[in-house]
Formats: structure tokens, C-alpha cells, sequence
């Protein structure tokens, strides 16, 4: 694995091979990545995996034509071929008025924060092994538990370095570390499978395999039995499992390819108010240890703090240089590169503020509800916000849990569901999207 700084060259070293071949602007993206994980069954070793990658690609610009190449084949034969075949391509591109490098003006020169994303701590094979059979031994131990898919632990180490020729490079490495267990309750037709997994940047921050081996347990025998919900109109409680992906919904929405497009159910809502009064929405991709956390943005401009939804309001898109150009916008520092072609957008480490109320007093008032746990399938309307989605979780009665549930539909439209939303305490901060329980009154639900 090469280190950041070797990394950086090789990126540098390969806009300029694109310049003297006659590109009049470019930058390339070098990836590399390495990682090993342990799957274990029923107690017994069921498979080892080694994997290491390693890509570079190339983005070349002849006016406001561009194409992007990528090779496995870093050899300077194979580079000179790649930079010399992107130049062709892009002069049978056609044009494109929006497409470019970021402004000059924008980039940053450093120096950058540190976000502590490298772990010195490197386990061996039979350490991860070790981790994946306790982690499936405490699931199996959890009474009701009849079969397991397996207990894995992984490790990974990964850098990244953009160059453009502008005059930005920078790199930066991560490690990452996992842990998960699923397993197989109850008998018969009455079966059940669930899981529980993590994944850190350090070692240190991982729950241990016990606990991880228990949560996956005990998530598994608490649907044994599930009934079935009735159809109508009901309160929602949305876990932080999934509570997660309600905010993911509009971060999708507010992206430049969406708003470009005019294919967002946010088009017309900036500066409005979307949510109740008091819900904050934040990114800061400086977290120390963040999953998302990065010094940079895709097309090298800085990467900063900022407050997406503020006292319920949206305050803004998230930006690529392409999709500022056609907005007559400035770019926001959220491009994304996942290997070769134009960036995407990215957010860092959200958060949706939590509230004031416990999730069960948050619960309290409900009659009749549904608290959801899992959400099945894709079915959410980009364009119009409609909303649905198979789901399981538990049925709310006065207040209380009561009784797994499965096989129904939640429905409902995303703009009416951010403006009925409200926020528990339970804020954990252990995913890329950090969101407390949620709850969001008046959804149609479809069951029997």
C-alpha cells in the first residue's frame, strides 16, 4: 500500500503525462485499497478473504469537450497509452458549457485538520477470527436463537489522492474495522433472521464481538411471532435504524444533479420552512474518526461545517462545480469521486439534532401505532416525494410495545412527513447518517 504522499505523485504524475499530451486541462483520481475478513458458521471457519485494489483514473478537458479513462495498469507505458486515448476521446466528446475544473480561486492549499482516520492497530487473521466467533457464539447463546448465517470480522486499509492541473494535490489514508453477527430464531413457519454490525475507522471503538453477538440475538427473538398489522391511518415510530434513511431521502433531493434536473421534490422549497421550527440537520466532514469524514472534496476545494436544515429550514443544496456553473452558484465542497468520471456529490457525517423527549414518552400518547425497525424495498418518488415502503417492527398499543408485526406497507408523502416530524433524545453518533427515534404522525399504513 502506498502512502499518501506516494499516492499524491502518482496522481501528479499522471495529469502531467495528460498535458503533454496535449489535454489543456485534467485531473486524476489515484485509489487504493487492501483488506482481509473471517467468516465463521455454526463455530467453524467458513471463508477467508483477502482482497487489494488498486486504480487510477483520468478526467481530460480539450475546450468544453472532456472524457475520463481509468487503468488498473500503472506501468508508464500503460499511462502514456491511457492519457494519450482520453485526449482522443474527448475531442469526439461533445461540448458541454458547465463542465471544468473547479474554480482556481476555490482550492485549498492546506494545511488540512487532522481526522485521526488511521488506526496503527492491525489484527491478525487469527485475531479476527477469534472476534467473528465470539461475536456468532453470544447471538447463538441467546435463547430462541436455532441457527446462524455467521459471525465476520474485518479489517481494511484504504488512500486516496487527487491532482489536478490547477495546482491542487493532496491525500489521505483511513483504516476501517467491522464486527457483525446474523442469526436464525424459532421453528417451523415461525422463523426469523436479524443482524447487528459496526464499523470504525479505529479498533478501539468497536463494541465488543459479545455485545454485537447479543444485540443480533436478541433483535432476532423479539420478531418471533409476528402478526399482522391492520390497514389505516397511524402514528410512526421510525427506529434509528432506519430513521436514518428518511434523511438520506433529502439529502438525495437537495443534490445538484437533482436540482439541475429539476427532478426534486425540493425544487421550489429553499429557505422554506420544511420541517417543524427547532429541527437541526448539520454535515461537518472534520468529525474526528467520522466515517465521512474527508479534508477535501472530490475537485479540491475545502471541506467545511455547515447546517443543511436550520430552525427547520432548508438552507441550501450541495453542490459540484458543474451543477454551480448551471445554478450560477458557488460550489459547496461536497464533489464526490468513486474512481473515474465526473464527480458526484457527498455529504460528510450528518446529524439530525435530537429532541427533548425519551422514545418512550415520545410513544406515550400513541393509542394505536406502528414502531418500525426495518424497511424493505426502494419505493420513494424522487420527483413528487411519495412515499412507500415495505416495513416490520412492533405494534404501539396505549403507549406501550406491543407484539412484533411484519409483511406491511408505510406510506405517506416526504414533505407532509418532515413537517410531522419530531426528534427523540437517543442521538448515537456511530453511523455516516446519525439520527435519533423519530416519530411522524397521520402515516397510511397497508396490512390486512
Amino acid at each position: 500500500m502506498l502512502s499518501p504522499d506516494q499516492a499524491r505523485d502518482r496522481a501528479l504524475d499522471l495529469v502531467e503525462r495528460a498535458r503533454r499530451a496535449g489535454a489543456e486541462t485534467a485531473d486524476a483520481v489515484y485509489g487504493a485499497s487492501s483488506s482481509e475478513g473471517i467468516q465463521v458458521r455454526l463455530g467453524k471457519l467458513e471463508d477467508v478473504e483477502r482482497s487489494e485494489s488498486e486504480h487510477i483514473a483520468l478526467r481530460v478537458f480539450v475546450g468544453k469537450r472532456s472524457a475520463s479513462i481509468g487503468s488498473s495498469d500503472l506501468s508508464p507505458a500503460a499511462l502514456d497509452e491511457l492519457a494519450a486515448r482520453a485526449i482522443d476521446m474527448a475531442r469526439a466528446a461533445p461540448e458541454d458549457a458547465y463542465a471544468g475544473l473547479a474554480p482556481d480561486e476555490l482550492l485549498t492549499r492546506g494545511p488540512w485538520p487532522d481526522l485521526d482516520l488511521i488506526d496503527a492497530h492491525e489484527p491478525s487473521p487469527e485475531a479476527l477470527r477469534e472476534a467473528a466467533l465470539e461475536a456468532e457464539d453470544a447471538a447463538r447463546a441467546v435463547s430462541g436463537i436455532t441457527n446462524s448465517d455467521g459471525g465476520t470480522a474485518s479489517f481494511g486499509h484504504g488512500v486516496f489522492a487527487l491532482a489536478t492541473s490547477h495546482g491542487f494535490s493532496g491525500a489521505y489514508g483511513s483504516t476501517s474495522h467491522s464486527l457483525s453477527a446474523s442469526v436464525v430464531g424459532g421453528d417451523g413457519s415461525d422463523k426469523q433472521r436479524d443482524n447487528a454490525w459496526r464499523s470504525t475507522h479505529h479498533h478501539a471503538d468497536l463494541p465488543s464481538p459479545a455485545e454485537i453477538g447479543r444485540l443480533a440475538g436478541e433483535r432476532t427473538v423479539a420478531k418471533l411471532g409476528s402478526g399482522k398489522l391492520k390497514s389505516g391511518a397511524m402514528p410512526v415510530i421510525f427506529d434509528p435504524r432506519v430513521s436514518s434513511s428518511l434523511v438520506g431521502h433529502l439529502l438525495g433531493a437537495i443534490t445538484g444533479s437533482a436540482i439541475t434536473r429539476r427532478s426534486s421534490f425540493l425544487l421550489e422549497k429553499l429557505g422554506e420552512q420544511i420541517f417543524a421550527p427547532g429541527i437541526l440537520i448539520a454535515d461537518d466532514p472534520h468529525t474526528p474518526r467520522g466515517l465521512r469524514s474527508r479534508p477535501f472534496d472530490g475537485e479540491g476545494l475545502a471541506t467545511s461545517a455547515r447546517n443543511i436544515v436550520e430552525d427547520g429550514r432548508l438552507t441550501g443544496w450541495l453542490l459540484d462545480s458543474a451543477s454551480a456553473r448551471q445554478l450560477n452558484l458557488a460550489p459547496t465542497g461536497h464533489a464526490a469521486r468513486n474512481g473515474g468520471g465526473a464527480p458526484g456529490v457527498s455529504t460528510g457525517n450528518v446529524h439530525l439534532a435530537a429532541g427533548t423527549l425519551s422514545p418512550k414518552e415520545l410513544m406515550a400518547d400513541v393509542k394505536d401505532g406502528v414502531y418500525v425497525t426495518e424497511l424493505i424495498g426502494q419505493g420513494v418518488n424522487g420527483v413528487t416525494g411519495d412515499y412507500s415502503r415495505g416495513a416490520a417492527g412492533f405494534r404501539i398499543v396505549d403507549g406501550e410495545l406491543a407484539g412484533p408485526v411484519a409483511e406491511f406497507t408505510v406510506a405517506g408523502n416526504l414533505l407532509r412527513m418532515f413537517a410531522q416530524l419530531t426528534a427523540a433524545n437517543d442521538l448515537e453518533w456511530h453511523r455516516a447518517i446519525n439520527v435519533p427515534t423519530l416519530r411522524v404522525d397521520g402515516m397510511t399504513m397497508a396490512g390486512d
